[in-house]
């Protein structure tokens, strides 16, 4: 698959207020259309400080519904999970009614939240806006390189290459069922995967890709 556009900013702070932006104009796009906006949530440094600009700005309201592109098998509480991060960060104070807040219960253990989710995901329509992030080695949610990518609608990682080893990730194919798929890179770290992955290498994170849309927004320290 063809590398993705991008848009580039000179630091993290102008890439998260930019992105901030677009991320209102798709839903207000979304809702215009079908009155309800899906968005999958990812984990990370970068997407905290969109969700906390996110917060000063009163994101999000009873059209709104929230998914995780990915899950660590850890309690219910624990600050390392991605939900616990987006709901300190913006959503517990956003006016999103919990029931449309939807974690991946990865508490449950991998298979049975993996099939949990799956079944939750089943009826709901295409995504209108995935947020994804990408690892030094190309990895995309909980997609490692030299595994299973594919299959149902979520899938049960195990002895993942960074801890904790087990989680849950929707697969490629889930993650593409959307309007449009935002990656957001950012650092000198990512600049090796990104090259890679410019070079047709088969790495997850080309293999997931927007219906309509795929961008990648970057900073000056992640440009190749």
């Amino acid at each position: 698959m063809t590398f993705p556009a991008s848009r580039v900013f000179d630091t993290p702070a102008m890439l998260v207020d930019a992105l901030a932006d677009a991320l209102l104009r798709q839903a207000a796009t979304a809702i215009a259309a079908h009155g309800r906006f899906h968005l999958v949530l990812a984990g990370g440094t970068t997407p905290r400080a969109l969700y906390e600009t996110l917060a000063q700005r009163g994101a999000g309201d009873r059209r709104w519904h929230v998914w995780y592109g990915d899950e660590r098998c850890l309690p219910v509480d624990d600050p390392e999970r991605n939900s616990v991060m987006a709901e300190t960060a913006w959503l517990a104070e956003s006016a999103i009614p919990p029931a449309q807040r939807r974690s991946i219960p990865a508490e449950s253990g991998a298979e049975a939240a993996a099939a949990e989710y799956a079944a939750r995901l089943a009826d709901v329509p295409t995504f209108d806006l995935v947020l994804l992030g990408m690892g030094e080695d190309g990895h995309t949610a909980s997609l490692f390189p030299g595994r299973v990518w594919t299959g149902a609608g979520a899938l049960a990682v195990h002895d993942a290459p960074k801890p904790p080893p087990d989680r849950v990730s929707l697969s490629a194919g889930r993650l593409s069922d959307s309007q449009a798929v935002w990656f957001v890179v950012t650092g000198a770290g990512k600049r090796e995967a990104l090259r890679r992955w410019e070079d047709g290498e088969a790495l997850p994170v080309a293999a997931v890709r927007g219906q309509l849309a795929t961008l990648l927004w970057r900073d000056r320290m992640a440009s190749i």
